[in-house]
């Protein structure tokens, strides 16, 4: 298996997932005695959903799609709780120190969290967040305006190329999966772009569309939202994503490049494993509600299926492929 190929690798052909699929595909619409855990369902109080970033953001938004439909399954509310900072690193290196019963949920983002410990002492390590599902991605985008001179992926490649440095890249924060993906596409294509860090998808995008940088790494999220204001030159989807049909892959154009923002569910150490499958099961239910998919697929993420005994797997698989890219940062 190639690293572009996890996505529809997890999604389809891993037994886990597909159990996890059927699963919900059985239980979504029974009460959530269904998720019982030794005759005892596993949520039997309101639950609190960490969120290690600001309202408004898309680790916030995507807990808030989850909301209504965890709290339809379990019949208790889910309670988000923003704690930003330190790019999730605050949030992240406290996971661990709450109960851990079932009832305190933390989101989290790959590459963020192995990018961050690789790169510095952020108060945790890769291993310390243990996730119980990845539920979607948010794929890479390059973004330009609309009136840029950079009219296709190729043009801003060659640009990079024949004056290294020139083409000012945006993207949100450091250590993040922007900041990884400019260094990706730099290693593939050879485009030297000058990294510029945001705080925050969204104030990248202010700056592109106020000329302060020339294009942004981003999501295709942000070009949904975008609109005609931007160009969307690639995104890092397998296969075109619904919400763009007339924008390319990366892989179309000859950059073998799939990835973006991974958001996963954790839970504290020391949580069983039944309370873990349980929860895994939850999420399960969430993504495979089509009202949810649709409202993902409209706002421009891409739902993916990583159930909790998959998650090892995953996340080694993706140190793996990130750690050509991260060397590369290391040494600048």
């Amino acid at each position: 298996m190639t690293p572009n190929q996890h996505i529809s690798f997890y999604k389809i052909a891993r037994s886990g997932t597909v159990a996890a699929l059927a699963f919900a595909a059985t239980t979504f619409l029974q009460p959530s005695s269904a998720l019982a855990t030794d005759g005892e369902t596993c949520i039997s109080k309101p639950v609190t959903y960490v969120v290690g970033y600001k309202p408004g953001g898309e680790s916030d938004v995507t807990a808030r799609m989850q909301q209504e439909y965890f709290e339809a399954i379990t019949g208790q509310p889910l309670v988000i709780h923003n704690r930003p900072g330190a790019g999730g690193a605050t949030a992240w290196a406290q996971l661990n120190r709450f109960d851990g019963d079932g009832h305190t949920l933390m989101g989290t983002i790959v590459p963020h969290t192995v990018l961050q410990p690789a790169m510095k002492d952020v108060g945790y390590q890769t291993d310390d967040i243990n996730n119980v599902y990845f539920f979607h991605y948010t794929p890479d985008a390059i973004l330009v305006k609309a009136d840029s001179p950079f009219e296709t992926l190729n043009d801003l490649i060659e640009e990079a190329k024949a004056d290294p440095g020139r083409i000012t890249m945006g993207g949100s924060g450091t250590n993040s999966a922007n900041h990884l993906a400019t260094q990706i596409i730099k290693d593939l294509t050879g485009a030297a772009t000058t990294y510029i860090p945001f705080r925050g998808s969204a104030p990248a995008i202010t700056a592109l569309l106020g000329g302060q940088i020339k294009a942004a790494m981003s999501y295709t999220t942000q070009g949904v939202k975008a609109g005609d204001q931007v160009r969307i030159l690639a995104v890092a989807t397998n296969e075109r994503h619904p919400a763009l049909p007339d924008v390319p892959t990366f892989k179309e154009l000859g950059v073998d490049h799939v990835g973006g923002a991974f958001r996963g569910v954790a839970v504290p150490a020391g949580t069983p494993d039944g309370i873990r499958e349980c929860l895994s099961g939850i999420i399960a239910q969430i993504n495979a509600n089509p009202d949810f998919q649709k409202r993902m697929n409209d706002a421009g993420y891409s739902v993916i299926d990583i159930p909790v005994g998959d998650v090892p797997a995953f996340v080694e698989q993706k140190k793996k492929e990130y750690q050509p890219a991260i060397a590369q940062l290391k040494s600048q």
